[in-house]
């Protein structure tokens, strides 16, 4: 399969290229020309490695299938603890997909412990010799992903950039203390969009990609707008899908919904895929905090990133510019030049509105809601004494939106709630919504999260007390060429 440019449709790559590159030249997404429309139903009774490979192979088609097992069986074994992809029943009729039970606590594990292996590959089908200097953007979890997932890969360095004061304690210990020779790691003034802006620049500047080239290193990503972020995501639907129909909730044909926390657009975009494939998703449902942006674009129309920004209780979702909304833009008006005009006008305004024949086909698939800090420790509280489940701050969010949606439109459909988080990364904030006292030092929080609801921590997320602090540079968004350039 090809991919082109959302801002030029011209730009024909492979699967290969649009990973190793992550971005185009002229600052555009790669999306696939088409969607497969694969036998979905004999995918059923699959393990999860078994059925990351029959997704994989639709879109990468210029890779090894018998690699693209391997790959999945490295990525989602031992890591995972047997929970990958798993579905927990939280009350009749609503389950939460619990992607947080990788290696650092959070659904980027399920995308950023195989893309590795995929660039690694995809650098071998090229027959790409260069070194590989991979920019990330993060707003709190990415970044940790993403360190884990490259460090000490041969051929690969990678620099994180997190918003100073932006991120959680426990998220900015996981990056701070990342061990690899290959990583490094800085604060950025400003909020992620500040730190995404500049590495998107960088991306797309011809002036650093000729010097680098001159040094034999190439430009790439991890955050979601590489293509190789977003389709290891969609397998998790199908998995979803699968185990409600295997616990008899559901008939195969039968549409479920999703609610999905959702800042950076990559997560619900991929079940957007999924939907394109064939499975029965009925409605996905974006659910934002405070920063609701995505709310008031899908149901008026208009984006405004020119804004207020606020530093909510879920910081992972603190993002005004949704990059791969691109995408689905795409897909919606299929116009390079229309998407190239929003874009356009989204950067020189910080703001553009859709047509209402395109809003009324995105709200054909996409519902939306929103919750502020105070009605997100409500709904932890309320999830935890009603089911006995505890989430995090970011799952709280889509649990009201879900709830919400439900009472809006009577829609009695099975609603899948996308978990994306262990409450343990945000122990002081899941504690105070329990109606405790909550200590200002977050391990001392996360010892009492776990004396009160008699949970256990996560070793990766308890052991970070130990562990020394590596990176402590603090620099200003423009500073990220410096450090693409090897100045800083």
């Amino acid at each position: 399969m090809q991919f082109h440019s959302t801002r030029n449709q011209e730009t024909y790559v492979s699967s290969s290229q649009a990973i190793a590159q992550g971005l185009s030249s002229e600052g555009g997404l790669f999306v696939p020309v088409s969607f497969p429309k694969p036998d979905w139903k004999s995918w059923q009774g699959l393990d999860y490695p078994h059925l990351a490979q029959q997704v994989l192979e639709q879109f990468l088609t210029d890779y090894n299938r018998d690699f693209l097992l391997e790959a999945a069986r490295q990525s989602y074994g031992d890591s995972f603890q047997g929970k990958a992809g798993y579905l927990n029943k939280v009350r009749e009729g609503t389950w939460a997909l619990e992607l947080w039970h990788g290696p650092t606590c959070a659904f980027k594990d399920y995308a950023l412990q195989l893309m590795p292996r995929l660039l690694v590959q995809a650098k071998k089908n090229l027959g790409a010799g260069e070194k590989t200097l991979i920019l990330v953007a993060t707003s709190g979890d990415t970044g940790k992903a993403a360190l884990d997932g490259y460090h000490d890969i041969e051929g690969v360095e990678i620099a994180v950039f997190y918003p100073n004061h932006g991120t959680s304690e426990i998220q900015r210990l996981q990056m701070v203390t990342q061990e690899g020779s290959n990583v490094s790691v800085y604060a950025v003034n400003g909020n992620f969009d500040d730190a995404q802006t500049g590495v998107k620049k960088v991306c797309g500047d011809r002036v650093i990609q000729q010097e680098l080239a001159g040094r034999n290193i190439r430009l790439s990503s991890a955050n979601s707008i590489n293509w190789g972020r977003l389709i290891p995501q969609i397998v998790y639907y199908f998995a979803a899908y699968f185990q409600l129909a295997d616990q008899g909730a559901i008939e195969l044909g039968q549409e479920v919904n999703f609610c999905v926390p959702t800042g950076n657009y990559g997560d619900i975009l991929a079940g957007y895929y999924a939907k394109q494939m064939g499975l029965p998703v009925g409605k996905l449902i974006c659910a934002s905090n405070k920063n609701n942006v995505l709310t008031e674009f899908l149901e008026s129309g208009r984006y405004n990133a020119r804004r207020e920004f606020y530093r909510t209780s879920s910081p992972s979702m603190d993002i005004l510019v949704s990059s791969n909304l691109e995408r689905l833009l795409y897909h919606v008006t299929g116009s390079d030049k229309k998407v190239g005009g929003y874009m356009s006008q989204l950067s020189r305004e910080g703001e553009y509105t859709v047509t209402g024949e395109e809003l009324a086909a995105i709200q054909a698939d996409f519902a939306c809601g929103c919750a502020n800090d105070h009605q997100v420790a409500q709904e932890i509280l309320r999830q935890y004494q009603e089911n006995g489940y505890l989430c995090d701050t970011h799952t709280a969010v889509a649990f009201r939106v879900a709830r919400e949606y439900q009472e809006a439109t009577g829609d009695k459909a099975p609603m899948v709630v996308l978990s994306t988080a262990s409450p343990f990364k945000f122990p002081g904030d899941v504690l105070a919504a329990l109606g405790q006292e909550a200590p200002q030092d977050d391990f001392a929080a996360m010892e009492a999260l776990e004396r009160y609801t008699g949970r256990k921590a996560p070793a990766s997320l308890a052991s970070l007390r130990e562990k020394p602090v590596r990176f402590t540079a603090v620099i200003d968004p423009v500073e990220i060429a410096d450090v693409a350039l090897g100045t800083k």
